[in-house]
């Protein structure tokens, strides 16, 4: 029992070593922070500072956003069959008007034939219907003669009218036929020329990539079915969605760098060009397309990146880091120090953009240094020493 209350007794003497090693800390503490705010004989505060920086300064914001075509074109056939031949594959180079696959045509070439035949055939129903009308022609010429010298009675003479009319109808009927024909014709040989599809894209570059391919050689396809999908790929746009909040900051022509994850520690220069009049009702965003040049190919349809715009640039201004604001009365300040001064003056000021860690400062210059650290003990008038 000796042992225990010697044991406890050591115990209640460290503690009241450390309270009171505590408490003289504590005030030392008080009266050095008493000290550097200024009051009777105040100590000078040590102080972070920085320079008022002057010059031009950049708002920008970063989005994330994603790569797609150019353009694209996808390549189908007008009319259905089996695939021949495919003469360009993923990832190929395809010039506009090439050839990029073949339909079985046997088919479409009998119907061509067909239709040659029925031309010929039309053509011989015309000839003789033209040779009927001049043989009536004759005959009524004839008939009327006789009908003038007595020899023929009107009744005949009707009849011979008659005929002729109707052969002069059979020519126009001949001719319908004729045309229909050659109608015919011409269509089987459009449908023949189908049988050979190609990649005929109307603007844009000449020269474009297949992006996919749907069928194989062998494959049955219907009309319009898709073969080949081909993209263009220089330029790419890039393409971000803006919020309510920054669209009204967003301008046609407004410069940006793209950055991704494929090529680490690169960026791709950028330019906004088209940005959308209305806004998505799911998201509230709205689509912003940015042009990117990409004739090394290198930026592909699809890929993930994050685009920083400059969204508005002051070419000369007064700016300050971030962490030297401070409020004081409900306003926003900062605490100068003029060259050769050892006293800080407190200054409200109106801030702009951002950039980095720097705000701009609107309204009148700022010149010297303002307070970054230690400015939570000062007031307006305080004295300060800067550190090193």
């Amino acid at each position: 029992m000796k042992a225990i209350g010697a044991k406890a007794l050591a115990s209640l003497i460290f503690l009241a070593l450390v309270g009171s090693f505590a408490w003289l800390l504590y005030v030392r503490l008080s009266e050095e922070q008493t000290g550097a705010v200024g009051r009777g004989g105040a100590k000078p505060v040590p102080v972070d500072v920085s320079d008022v920086r002057h010059g031009p300064m950049e708002s920008k914001r970063v989005f994330s956003g994603t790569i797609e075509a150019r353009a694209q074109f996808v390549v189908a056939p007008k009319v259905g069959g089996r695939i021949e031949k495919l003469y360009v594959d993923l990832a190929d180079r395809v010039s506009r008007g090439q050839l990029a696959a073949e339909l079985d045509n046997a088919e479409y070439q009998q119907a061509v034939a067909q239709a040659e035949a029925d031309v010929e055939v039309a053509k011989a129903n015309l000839g003789a219907a033209r040779s009927a009308v001049e043989i009536s022609n004759r005959e009524l010429m004839r008939v009327r003669r006789l009908l003038d010298r007595g020899l023929a009675t009107d009744t005949e003479f009707d009849t011979a009218r008659a005929i002729q009319l109707a052969n002069q109808a059979g020519i126009e009927v001949a001719t319908a036929s004729l045309r229909k024909a050659e109608s015919v014709l011409e269509t089987s040989r459009i449908q023949l020329g189908y049988t050979r599809v190609t990649a005929d894209w109307s603007d844009g570059k000449r020269e474009r990539i297949v992006a996919e391919r749907f069928v194989d050689e062998g494959g049955t396809v219907a009309a319009n079915a898709p073969l080949l999908r081909i993209v263009e790929l220089d330029p790419v746009t890039a393409v971000i969605f803006a919020t309510e909040k920054d669209y009204s900051k967003l301008r046609p022509g407004q410069k940006a760098v793209l950055a991704n994850d494929a090529y680490p520690g690169e960026s791709f220069p950028a330019q906004v060009e088209r940005i959308a009049p209305v806004f998505r009702e799911a998201t509230r965003q709205a689509r912003v397309e940015l042009s990117v040049e990409n004739s090394d190919l290198r930026l592909k349809p699809g890929m993930f990146i994050r685009a920083t715009v400059v969204l508005e640039r002051v070419e000369n201004t007064d700016s300050v880091p971030e962490v030297a604001l401070t409020n004081r009365d409900g306003r926003r300040g900062v605490f100068l120090i003029s060259a050769g001064d050892a006293v800080v003056s407190w200054r409200p000021v109106e801030i702009g953009i951002q950039e980095d860690d720097f705000v701009q400062i609107r309204g009148d210059g700022l010149e010297g240094k303002v307070v970054t650290l230690g400015q939570q003990f000062l007031d307006d008038g305080s004295p300060v020493s800067v550190a090193d």
